[in-house]
């Protein structure tokens, strides 16, 4: 195939993509249900990494910790990048595109979240993060990524709902505090749904460790003014171990390998069913927060989890037909 070429080939295409899957080749479903299960703990780093975060921002200032996280992120993945494949270069064709699209997924979005989060309870930050994956369905259409049907449209609007209850009966909901809050919360959504939906294509001609690596470092370009100005505020000499490790947890594997595997996830199953199990990153923070921080959970928010994990299920399900058969196969 044509190394220039941003269109997905049938060999490359997810399931239900733009080309289709005919006949699964030797693997495919082992191959698959690993990438899901390594996306799966990737959810798990990234609910942690909100615990993680929010500890290490008391001390470090958020964009700064941000475009150092990424910095040390990009190091990190341009050293792996030259040993498992010989070289760092992209044809320069690719270069706008990939540093593009990380500027906006890694970049823009480190810098509305948390100015958002200056201005609206976390609960409303999280409801509205949480339509990234919806944003992503319909844009991944769009992009010519990923095919939109009913079903994984219906998979979204239930693991949302589910979202919106976990929230609800948690830190609360009360959407309107800050309507620029709100709208740069949802402008954060939107950028990583753009970057995961365009990024896609590109992997039809690099492969996932590349192309996140060159949109890492294109997000810290972006992060590195405000970061640098946030920097001299610091009082470094005043900043913790534990602050330090946080830091290192989040640049290297909330950050670095955990983009990896999922644009992996992306290349083989599509954005749309890769950033559903996104929806599951709420009700995780809130189990997390439970077993080491004492944080009690409400059973509505159980309940939510169980619908979370529904819409998920529809999501990936091959067919409706198939998801029937999951269900029954679990009834005794």
């Amino acid at each position: 195939m044509n190394r220039g070429s941003h269109a997905l080939d049938a060999s490359k295409a997810p399931a239900g993509g733009p080309a289709g899957v005919g006949v699964p080749a030797p693997g495919w479903g082992t191959s698959h249900r690993a990438a899901e299960l390594a996306v799966l703990v990737v959810i798990v780093a990234w609910a942690g990494n909100f615990i993680v975060v929010k500890a290490a921002n008391r001390e470090i200032p958020p964009i700064t910790f941000a475009f150092i996280r990424f910095t040390l992120a990009s190091a990190l993945l341009l050293v792996l990048l030259r040993w498992r494949e010989g070289t760092i270069r992209v044809p320069l064709r690719d270069v706008a595109p990939m540093m593009g699209l990380g500027a906006l997924g890694f970049g823009l979005y480190q810098v509305l979240w948390p100015t958002a989060l200056q201005l609206i309870p976390a609960g409303d930050s999280a409801f509205l993060i949480a339509t990234a994956p919806v944003f992503t369905a319909l844009f991944a259409s769009i992009a010519g990524s990923d095919t939109l049907t009913s079903r994984k449209l219906t998979g979204a609007v239930v693991s949302f709902a589910g979202v919106g209850i976990v929230v609800a009966f948690g830190p609360g909901l009360g959407l309107g505090a800050s309507i620029l809050g709100d709208l740069l919360t949802l402008g954060a959504a939107v950028c990583w749904a753009v970057y995961t939906s365009w990024g896609a294509p590109i992997l039809a001609s690099h492969s996932p460790l590349r192309t996140t690596t060159w949109a890492m470092v294109g997000g810290a370009i972006v992060l590195a003014p405000i970061g640098a100005w946030q920097a001299t505020s610091a009082d470094w000499g005043a900043v913790s171990a534990g602050a330090w490790a946080g830091f290192l947890y989040s640049a290297f594997l909330a950050a670095g390998v955990a983009n990896v595997i999922v644009f992996h996830g992306v290349s083989l199953l599509g954005p749309t069913r890769i950033t559903a199990f996104q929806f599951l990153v709420p009700f995780i923070a809130v189990v997390l927060g439970a077993l080491f921080l004492a944080e009690a959970i409400q059973p509505a928010q159980l309940i939510g989890g169980a619908v979370i994990i529904a819409g998920v299920s529809i999501t990936r399900a091959m067919s409706v037909g198939a998801l029937v058969g999951r269900i029954r196969a679990l009834v005794p």
